[in-house]
């Protein structure tokens, strides 16, 4: 493996178990501090909203100066970010810290800008598919120590520890990391209109069913993760350390997927059988949610999340493999910063939604979840019945 990909992985991996941290702890302390459901999807919505004005920006600013100076920046903010959570007494100060924090996610964009920097493109699914490792990694390891010191220490430690992590990542980043980018783009206007856009980047053939298609399953999935720590823990009776094994299978599941089954996966069924085959695991993976029954809740439960995993590794990777290919070099960092930005476009209608339908019917989530990310199978064979349509134009 080459080494600046390692160095990348592990920094990665702890910043998203920093961020891990706070995914079983915020649904249930926004309620400690008298949030409805509908107001704690809100709160993840928040947070999204601050990616999606700010992730293009760190797109385009990545292209301009460089990758590195991009991730060291993001770091910083969600430093801060963290220490305010820590400090977090009110919902006010509670949603404020969240949307710090989504200011500052802008380096998961500087980093698969800086594997499509270090890759040959026929290797870049597999590459990305080290993001989606470290994800799981860090769900292995950060919801379960985010349930321990939530549980054992108060809400503020849980701040603390991720402020503690970022600035360690942060350090190593500044260390280990060299900048990847050798043709820096320094005549690229640096933007902040992300409606705007997103509006233009649905007009480029290149990108527009790719970009729909993720923030299809981006909503379905996120409505998912946003209630499923309160759905837990209202009607199967679990406490907050088992609320956080849970996040650990999750997170064993996609590591072992992404980090090392990708590569097989594609080699075995091609990349169009992936986005298809992804799709409809997905799509099984969250309706199936809805309906466990109490007494057989871990059997099923593990094979709901084993679907998630094998449609998470299938389709993810994928759909950024497709989208580094269509993109030329010079604007890997914006494109790749557009799709983040669609996806923090779903992870506010995700939530908002999954929250509303939470207070309807605790099993709405997982119901609507399923049924979006069927009707997005749609996009799917529209994108590959355009490529190959193409492929056989160009064809002597």
């Amino acid at each position: 493996m080459d080494r600046r990909l390692l160095i990348l992985f592990v920094t990665i991996f702890i910043d998203l178990m920093g961020f891990g941290i706070f995914v079983p702890v915020v649904p249930i302390y926004a309620r400690e501090l008298n949030a409805s459901e509908s107001l704690v999807g809100d709160t993840g919505a928040l947070f999204s909203l601050m990616m999606f004005i700010f992730t293009p920006f760190w797109g385009t600013l990545s292209d301009r100066f460089g990758r590195r100076p991009v991730i060291l920046i993001a770091l910083a903010i969600s430093a801060v970010s963290y220490v305010m959570f820590a400090h977090a007494t009110t919902l006010t100060v509670l949603i404020i810290s969240r949307m710090l924090t989504g200011v500052g996610s802008g380096n998961i964009t500087a980093a698969q800008a800086y594997i499509t920097d270090i890759t040959p493109p026929e290797g870049r699914a597999k590459a990305m598919g080290l993001i989606g490792a470290a994800f799981g990694l860090g769900f292995i390891f950060g919801p379960p120590l985010g349930s321990f010191v939530f549980d054992r220490l108060g809400v503020e430690w849980v701040g603390y520890v991720a402020a503690i992590m970022c600035v360690l990542n942060l350090v190593a980043v500044w260390v280990f990391l060299p900048e990847s980018l050798k043709d820096k783009v320094t005549d690229r206007k640096i933007r902040i209109k992300p409606v705007t856009s997103a509006i233009k980047a649905l007009k480029e053939p290149r990108f527009r069913d790719l970009f729909i298609i993720s923030f299809i399953y981006i909503t379905a999935f996120s409505m998912m993760q946003m209630t499923i720590a309160m759905y837990w823990y209202d009607d199967y009776g679990l406490d907050k350390t088992q609320i956080g094994n849970m996040f650990a299978i999750v997170g064993v599941g996609s590591a072992i997927v992404q980090g090392t089954m990708v590569g097989w996966l594609q080699r075995t069924f091609g990349e169009r059988n992936l986005m298809i085959y992804g799709a409809l695991m997905v799509a099984v993976g969250l309706g199936m949610i809805a309906f466990i029954p109490v007494d057989l809740f871990l059997p099923l439960s593990i094979l709901s999340i084993a679907l998630l995993s094998l449609g998470n590794g299938s389709l993810s990777p994928t759909l950024l493999s497709q989208l580094s290919r269509n993109a030329e070099q010079s604007e890997q960092g914006e494109v790749l910063g557009m799709n983040q930005s669609f996806g923090s476009l779903a992870r506010i209608a995700g939530p908002a939604m999954g929250g509303r339908l939470y207070e309807l019917h605790h099993g709405l989530p997982y119901m609507v979840a399923g049924l979006i990310m069927l009707g997005g199978l749609y996009y799917v064979y529209g994108y590959l019945k355009a490529v190959a349509a193409a492929r056989t134009a160009i064809r002597p």
